[in-house]
């Protein structure tokens, strides 16, 4: 039952016909877990804050340094040198003290990623490295965990939905082969600072849209912006019927190893 506050605060998406209260308590009542605080955690934390997701989970080892600053807006120069997770929740607690916040200052194996990813909603991937990326893509999809990945360099940015709970949904494993390269960071080649707010507002779009079952989500779509253009294209993605992480056959080994647990 929305308080009075919440209902003035959300009053304009609770007058969205798509979204309506249920829509809004769907996401007072889940949990989003966001890895990476940087230049795409930043709006995609703020947003679902704003926008009312009861409870986020913070996941990053950084600490802020001021080249960070030119692009992740929820950091601040008197917090140089802080836990990037330290500052992103206090960012959302001035912006909106209902929601709930859970920080972890350290970098996980894949174990304890997979022992987290079980406990939530949904994931935002807002990492830079390709390691990290398939880990968290096999842990979603082994505990069929909706996720919103997103990635801006340079001036291209691009952004996907993984569902396995979408029929026919491809994973992040059938775009990109692990061993792909990962020099292409923002410290190495560069990134442009709006660019990172647009692709990460399309997650936390994304992640709204795929949490109360609104609209239609990128699952099985990739899109790609050449901001340099402003030009905006949509691939659709096959699911690869051989992929390891979420082919039939991958999906019934793990599913028989859980069986045994």
């Amino acid at each position: 039952m929305l308080s009075d506050e919440q209902l003035l605060r959300y009053s304009r998406q609770i007058m969205l016909p798509d979204v309506d209260i249920n829509g809004q308590e769907t996401w007072l009542n889940s949990t989003v877990l966001i890895v990476g605080l940087g230049g795409l955690g930043s709006p995609v934390a703020m947003y679902l804050a704003a926008a009312g997701v009861g409870e986020l989970v913070l996941l990053d080892d950084d600490d802020v340094e001021l080249s960070n600053l030119q692009r992740q807006v929820i950091h601040n120069t008197k917090r140089i040198g802080q836990p990037k997770v330290d500052s992103a929740r206090n960012t959302i607690a001035a912006l909106n003290p209902d929601i709930r916040v859970k920080t972890i200052y350290e970098r996980l194996d894949e174990s304890a990623l997979q022992r987290l990813i079980a406990t939530v909603d949904l994931v935002v991937d807002c990492t830079d490295n390709f390691s990290t990326r398939f880990a968290i893509n096999r842990a979603c999809f082994q505990h069929k965990k909706p996720l919103v990945s997103g990635a801006a360099i340079r001036m291209e940015g691009q952004v996907a939905v993984y569902d396995p709970l979408t029929l026919g949904s491809p994973c992040y494993q059938c775009l990109y082969k692990e061993g792909s390269d990962e020099a292409l960071t923002c410290s190495e080649s560069g990134v442009l600072s709006p660019l990172v707010g647009i692709i990460g507002s399309i997650q936390a779009m994304e992640a709204l849209k795929v949490l109360a079952s609104v609209g239609e989500s990128l699952a099985g779509r990739l899109m790609l912006l050449d901001a340099k253009s402003m030009e905006w294209r949509t691939l659709k993605l096959r699911k690869d019927p051989h992929c390891t992480v979420c082919s039939h056959a991958a999906m019934a080994v793990h599913e028989h190893k859980q069986g045994d647990d």
